[in-house]
This record gives structure tokens, C-alpha cells and sequence, in this order.
């Protein structure tokens, strides 16, 4: 039954909304946990102990971060791999070439395809940057975030990278919550105004709320 439900193009459908609206979620908590940066160091690197330490005493130490961990690295890898077989199923439905000179891939289409490249590159980064400490402009301090994340923005490459993942990920989100929405059945003639703007409100919110952190860091507010 698993089985052929994930052959299926209906439940492959149904696994990236499912994972999608599970990403959106963790967006929606990380970028709110990121703005604590605004209120100094002892507050944000508390915030990031509190991460390692959340579900004590019933759970171990990291033990619910590496819950979050694994659930998220599941949605992603559910999510991307759904992505590209849907795409090559639709490549193998229409093998022969359009006629017409011009494509007819939707600007939607092109823009959660290369989106959710940018983002997958952005992530590996992202880990190894602020994560394990690998690609670290500075010094990297385990159990100082709030440092790390200065040392990060303070670099031009770091801005750039971090602001055209973010800028793709509002683009992501504003078209992947609204087709999460159809594939599970929420959308209706009554409510797809609504829920369009939840989509629009949802992107803006997200990608401001990111890019606030290198751009305070940028402009002297965080230091």
C-alpha cells in the first residue's frame, strides 16, 4: 500500500505538500528564533543553548534538536526527491519537442525548479558554515552563536549568498504553500483568494524576517 501510494503521481504530489507545509513551519520557527538576535548576546546564544537542551528532562541533551534534525533532513530529501521524479515524468509524458519556438514552462515552474537548487546548495552551505564550523569565515565558537553569526554577515560573499537564498526562498514559499494547499485539498473557489494571501503574507513576512539579520549586521544594529 506504502508503496504504491509513493509510485503514484497523486502521492508523490501529496509527499512535497506534506513536506512542504512541514518546512514552512520549521521557516516560520527558525526565522522567528533568528530575531532574538536583536535583543544581544546573552538572550540569542541563549536561545541557541535552549535548542540543544528543549524536552529536558524527558529528553537527553540534543536529543529533540536531533529530532528536528532528522525530521526536517527527511521532508527535504522526500521533498526534492518527489520534485525531480514528477519532472521527469512529466519530461517522458511529452517527449516529443514543443513546436512553438517559445517555452512554455510557467515562470512558477522555473522558479520553484531553480529555487529549489539554489536553496539545497544554500542549505549544504548553510550547515557547514554555522553548523559544523567547516567553512567558517572566522573563528568559529561552538556554543557562541550569536558571534558566529556576526563573523558570517561581516563577510560581502556572506550577505550575498545568505540574501539570494532568502530572496528564492520567499519565491519558494509563495508558490509551494499555494500548491500544497490544492494537492491536499484546502483550496476551493470560496477560499483560494484566502489562501493566496496567506501564500503573499506568508513569503513576505519569511524573507524579511531573514534578511533583517545580515542587513543589522550590515549596518551596525547587531555587532
Amino acid at each position: 500500500m506504502a508503496l504504491s501510494f509513493w509510485q503514484s503521481t497523486l502521492g508523490k504530489k501529496i509527499v512535497m505538500g506534506v513536506t512542504g507545509l512541514i518546512m514552512i513551519g520549521y521557516l516560520c520557527v527558525h526565522m522567528l528564533g533568528n530575531t532574538k538576535i536583536f535583543f544581544g548576546p546573552e538572550e540569542f546564544n541563549a536561545y541557541g543553548h535552549w535548542l540543544r537542551v528543549m524536552g529536558a528532562p524527558v529528553l537527553h541533551h540534543q536529543w529533540g534538536l536531533w529530532i528536528a534534525r532528522v525530521v526536517l533532513l527527511a521532508s527535504v530529501i522526500l521533498h526534492g526527491v518527489s520534485a525531480y521524479q514528477l519532472s521527469r515524468r512529466d519530461i517522458k509524458a511529452r517527449p516529443q519537442k514543443y513546436v512553438h519556438t517559445k517555452p512554455r514552462m510557467s515562470y512558477a515552474t522555473r522558479t520553484m525548479r531553480w529555487g529549489g537548487v539554489i536553496l539545497g546548495l544554500f542549505i549544504v552551505w548553510h550547515v557547514l558554515d554555522l553548523t559544523t564550523g567547516t567553512t567558517h569565515s572566522g573563528g568559529f565558537q561552538e556554543g557562541h552563536p550569536y558571534q558566529n553569526v556576526v563573523d558570517t554577515f561581516s563577510t560581502w560573499y556572506g550577505n550575498v549568498i545568505y540574501i539570494v537564498a532568502m530572496l528564492a526562498m520567499g519565491l519558494h514559499v509563495r508558490h509551494g504553500f499555494w500548491s500544497a494547499a490544492q494537492t491536499l485539498g484546502a483550496g476551493n473557489r470560496t477560499r483560494d483568494r484566502a489562501l493566496k494571501a496567506i501564500a503573499n503574507a506568508l513569503a513576505i513576512v519569511l524573507t524579511v524576517g531573514f534578511i533583517s539579520v545580515p542587513v543589522g549586521v550590515m549596518t551596525g544594529v547587531v555587532s
